[in-house]
């Protein structure tokens, strides 16, 4: 969703699954969620938070490997190497064949909960062994008592031990089942991290088994064969040599994979995954007290970092560029050591120079660069990376192009025909958001006008320099920064990439999921992520913004049309999907499928919880879900889900366009006369609301009003159309005593009057128009009115001495010429005015009334 260092901030880590290409990626298991028994686990309160890096979450499935998101910048301390990504031939093949890792033993038919937590001993292990890995990545959502259960110390220990037994003849697949029991081990110490007030302490007596473990796993002559057979489990056993911090231990291991790897890996995606897993046993051991001294008692692996770099120089610019860079990267990133720093420094130096900032090494240039600026900021002269994020913005981001007032784009290469396209996606999607939604404008203290879009290439080229730029994670398919709207002069952004794998067509991924966050964070969410937060509201923010993404663009969303045919959840257990509970099917899919059930089906409903999400009482909010819903609607959701995976979601549903509003007026001295020139794409006008500025209101088509008084008045046009949409334009309309003449004296044209203007003002840009105005006895205000002409003046007035921008005591500032001020009660003597060129303008006129 969103989120910023304080309110309403954001960076909606854009998750919008990468089905193709990338896929949806999280903080929570990416295998099948499905709901255990029934019942998806239910929200708890968070523990106390816990320094360093959580185990990696659960293992991610063929068709989810990356996800866009909505989150905020991480420090570098908190961004992991980069994870590995399928090739276009990869994706196809594992599009192709069902989500289970290669050499997957059988599964039981179905998974339920009570099947571990009833288990212990053997009957546990044989529990685990025969259920599917599916199965046991749901494990990774267990809270309360059954992570208890299943995850206590002797229930670990118990299946260590067994893992130790399984691997002494393992066989290079999993047939005997090896991948299940890492993973439960993996769950285990996932689950134990978040909820340790549940689960219990772990100490030395699994320390010991796991090692046994592992050891024995790691020493299987079969755990060495290059093929995906292997690789699948292998990759897995890397991640819980982490997960269970043994990353001092098993460095050795770290240098074996690295050292280890040739080019007749690359045909095996797997195998290429468990050696990139190494890398995340070096980012997290800076968390753990024995690592450093490890690494100074033998310091060969700053050495073989630097080897891997520069003997796979080759990778760089490939489709594994991601390999080499992390080597670049995390050998940078022993530089956090100051016992380390002399050591790292020249190797980090050789590397830098070898490598170049743009171009095909550029991968692993930044990634170094980036550990440089955050742990030797002080050497960045000796490195060459001082000033970096401002050098690789300018280097790398050099198309700008403005859609409209409202979005604008910077881009590493798109043509004029990108532009375009990409322009008119966006700004048709607006009128598209407000007809479901019928919000009536942006929430309370929300002072954003402008969504900054920025587009890398590729998605490789986002993964080199978004980070650095942005100070973002990029293991995701993109990201929304929303910062604090209720800011002046905020400037929210998302940074997205072109799908490369979709050439020659082109196409910004996500482009329309993350669009629709930056509007739900304007016009239905109020304050910032956190406050969005507080209470579960990742059903609402994530499904959301496919549903509009995926019917905006009239495409039939296959991969959650699967999810419905398998009944995996009830809706009030969607309820409470946050992104620690949920993998990415439950985010995404689940999400589209219960926000398009409420549109459809209970769309009162979603106009009372947007009214609460609105003013940000989300108590009110969380109890129309859980207490006024509750589970009235599952048995309906169930049925709705079989005619949704029959068919009746292949079409998107006919959704009402909201009207266009427009107006025009022609001004006639005091009065003018407007004209409605609102359009409905599919249907008609209906109903019109005036407000013309001055407390005075119609409903007429064509109204026309008399002013009392010259002066620039807000007038603003509400028409509803047949089916209650609504749309709003407000404009100023600037309207003038007829005939007023030219102040006097002529030959000094700086001197205002009473009832008079001064016409013809022209100034350059930066420049003042000074004016005085002697005021009589006895005025109770002046009303100065500026109007015509081209370019922006701005106006200033000060009682006391000439007003410019950094003297004056009131101001109007609109953009362009209508400008207006009334002084109440103004001094009597001589006041002073002026027109500020905040552009160049020409043919100006001021006018002062009393």
């Amino acid at each position: 969703m969103r989120s910023s260092p304080t309110t309403k901030d954001v960076v909606r880590l854009l998750i919008a699954a990468l089905i193709c290409c990338l896929g949806l990626t999280l903080l929570a298991p990416a295998g099948q969620a499905a709901a255990i028994g029934g019942k998806g686990p239910q929200p708890t309160p968070a523990p106390a938070p816990k320094s360093g890096a959580a185990p990696q979450s659960a293992t991610l499935t063929a068709a989810a490997d990356l996800a866009a998101e909505e989150g905020r910048p991480v420090p570098i301390s908190e961004r992991a190497p980069l994870r590995a990504v399928k090739d276009k031939s990869q994706r196809e093949q594992s599009l192709a064949k069902p989500q289970s890792a290669p050499g997957a033993a059988g599964v039981t038919a179905v998974c339920n909960v009570s099947d571990f937590t009833s288990k212990s001993g053997a009957a546990l292990v044989q529990q685990i062994k025969a259920s599917g890995l599916d199965c046991v990545n749901t494990l990774f959502q267990l809270t309360g008592s059954n992570a208890q259960a299943v995850f206590r110390e002797a229930q670990m220990v118990t299946v260590a031990d067994a893992l130790r037994a399984n691997a002494a003849n393992y066989p290079g697949d999993n047939s005997t089942s090896t991948g299940q029991l890492v993973l439960f081990l993996r769950a285990g110490y996932f689950v134990q991290w978040y909820h340790s007030d549940d689960v219990g302490s772990y100490g030395p007596a699994l320390k010991s088994s796991i090692v046994g473990a592992l050891d024995s796993f790691f020493a299987a002559p079969r755990a060495a064969d290059v093929n995906d057979a292997n690789g699948a489990t292998l990759a897995e056993a890397v991640i819980l040599a982490d997960s269970a911090q043994e990353n001092a231990h098993y460095l050795g291991l770290v240098k074996r994979m690295l050292t280890g790897y040739n080019s007749s890996y690359d045909s095996s995606y797997y195998m290429v995954v468990a050696v990139n897993n190494a890398y995340t046993i070096l980012f997290r051991g800076h968390q753990t007290p024995d690592f450093l001294p490890a690494v100074q008692a033998d310091p060969s692996i700053l050495t073989v970092l630097r080897d891997f770099a520069v003997a796979h120089d080759d990778l760089l610019g490939t489709s594994k560029s991601y390999l080499a860079a992390n080597s670049g990267r995390e050998l940078g990133r022993f530089l956090v050591h100051p016992e380390l720093q002399s050591a790292v420094r020249p190797l980090l130096k050789q590397l830098l120079d070898r490598t170049a900032m743009t171009g095909r090494t550029s991968s692993i240039w930044v990634a170094m660069a980036e550990m440089t600026t955050e742990y030797d900021a002080a050497n960045c002269s000796y490195y060459g990376t001082c000033d970096l994020s401002n050098r690789l913005r300018a280097a790398v981001l050099t198309v700008s192009h403005t859609c409209s007032p409202s979005i604008r784009i910077l881009a590493q290469q798109m043509t004029a025909a990108d532009l375009a396209a990409t322009c008119t996606s966006l700004n048709n999607q607006d009128a598209y958001f407000h007809s479901v939604v019928k919000d009536s404008g942006a929430v309370a203290n929300d002072n954003n006008t402008t969504i900054e879009v920025n587009a890398f290439d590729s998605s490789a080229d986002y993964q080199t320099y978004a980070g650095a730029i942005f100070g973002i994670s990029t293991n995701n398919g993109g990201m929304y920064l929303e910062g604090n709207p209720a800011t002046v002069g905020n400037q929210p952004r998302f940074i997205a990439y072109e799908a490369e794998w979709a050439r020659p067509d082109f196409q910004i991924w996500n482009l329309n999921h993350e669009y629709t966050h930056y509007l739900d964070g304007r016009f239905d969410m109020f304050g910032d992520f956190n406050a969005g937060m507080t209470t579960p509201t990742v059903m609402w923010v994530e499904g959301f913004a496919e549903y509009i993404s995926y019917s905006y663009r009239n495409v039939n969303y296959d991969r959650a049309m699967t999810e419905a045919a398998k009944n995996t959840y009830k809706l009030s257990t969607l309820f409470d999907t946050t992104y620690d509970n949920s993998d990415s099917t439950r985010v995404y899919q689940w999400g589209y499928l219960a926000v398009r059930y409420m549109l459809q089906q209970h769309p009162q409903d979603v106009t009372t919880l947007l009214g609460h999400y609105r003013t940000g009482n989300w108590a009110a909010a969380r109890t129309l879900l859980t207490s006024t819903i509750g589970t009235r609607y599952d048995a309906d959701f169930a049925t709705w889900l079989a005619a949704c995976a029959a068919g009746s979601c292949t079409t998107t549903p006919p959704v009402n366009q909201a009207p266009a509003a427009g107006f025009t007026a022609l001004v006639n001295g005091l009065t003018v006369n407007f004209t409605d020139a609102s359009t409905d794409a599919d249907g008609t006008i209906a109903s019109r609301a005036w407000n013309f500025g001055d407390g005075t209101t119609s409903t007429a088509a064509n109204p026309a009003k008399a002013y009392a008084a010259a002066g620039t008045y807000t007038v603003k046009l509400t028409v509803t159309d047949d089916k209650g949409a609504t749309a709003t334009i407000s404009k100023p309309v600037t309207v003038a005593v007829p005939g007023l003449p030219e102040c006097s004296p002529a030959d000094d044209t700086r001197v205002l009057g009473k009832n008079c203007r001064r016409t013809n003002v022209s100034n350059t840009v930066g420049n003042y128009s000074y004016f005085y105005l002697y005021v009589p006895a006895g005025t109770t205000s002046v009303k100065v009115t500026v109007t015509g002409g081209t370019g922006n003046a701005d106006l200033y007035y000060s009682p006391t001495g000439w007003a410019t921008t950094t003297n004056f005591t009131q101001r109007s500032v609109k953009a362009g010429n209508s400008e207006a001020l009334t002084i109440n009660r103004p001094p009597t003597g001589y006041v002073y005015l002026s027109l500020f060129a905040a552009a160049s303008f020409d043919k100006v006129s001021i006018t002062t009334q009393f």
